[in-house]
């Protein structure tokens, strides 16, 4: 996982680009969970690049649906700029929507 920092619009805050490789599953929920939490609560506009995740569970959903509620909480937004077909799938699989995630 890489996490670049840069602008984001006036009154935003720093952005959080977070990029997450290879697997978003319960095999790595439990490294990733401390990661994506820190990033939503530490920059103005967290954003996550799912582009190059390979395998995608009911976890690695959870564990979205937590950092978007606790970005949430924190009156942010959390942003998908890219997502896998991997990630994609399991979305409209569920009928769920999720800004950035599109079939």
């Amino acid at each position: 996982m890489m996490i670049g920092d840069g602008i984001g619009h006036p009154g935003q805050g720093p952005v959080a680009a977070v990029a997450i490789e290879g697997e978003l599953t319960i095999y790595r929920a439990a490294e990733l969970k401390p990661l994506l939490l820190d990033a939503v609560r530490l920059h103005g506009a967290p954003t996550l690049d799912l582009s190059a995740v390979t395998e995608f569970d009911s976890a690695g959903l959870q564990l979205l649906l937590v950092a978007r509620q606790e970005a949430a909480r924190l009156g942010k937004r959390l942003q998908v700029a890219a997502a896998s077909a991997a990630v994609r799938d399991v979305f409209a699989l569920l009928g769920m929507p999720f800004e950035g995630v599109h079939e």
